[in-house]
């Protein structure tokens, strides 16, 4: 059974950092292109940020530079360090395959005031 536990959310202000972290259970997490997806509200859900099995990593533009994605095969954990946070950056953040392949976990909520 696939799980995805996303934590590490919570209420900042702006030019304040967040790290989140994924546990991932159940599939190949080691060989899994992995991404952080976020959803604001009346939003669709975007992917924000990719890691592949060898470690590259890809970015959405407007996170480029302020977020840094990485993963720890031994521990099935994924994170997303984020700083320089903005407003726009407020959303609900949630972990899974680059392609959103599993079913999604409860997410993890990050509200950064101005």
């Amino acid at each position: 059974q696939v799980q995805l536990v996303e934590s590490g959310g919570g209420l900042v202000q702006a030019g304040e950092s967040l790290r989140l972290s994924c546990v991932a259970s159940g599939f190949a997490f080691s060989i899994s292109a992995m991404g952080w997806h976020r959803q604001a509200p009346g939003k669709q859900r975007e992917l924000v940020a990719t890691i592949f099995r060898d470690g590259r990593t890809n970015y959405e533009d407007s996170v480029k530079g302020r977020f840094t994605i990485s993963r720890d095969n031994a521990k099935n954990t994924m994170y997303l360090q984020m700083d320089s946070l903005k407003p726009e950056d407020t959303a609900v953040y949630y972990c899974n395959t680059r392609t959103g392949y599993y079913l999604w976990g409860q997410g993890t909520q990050v509200t950064v005031s101005s």
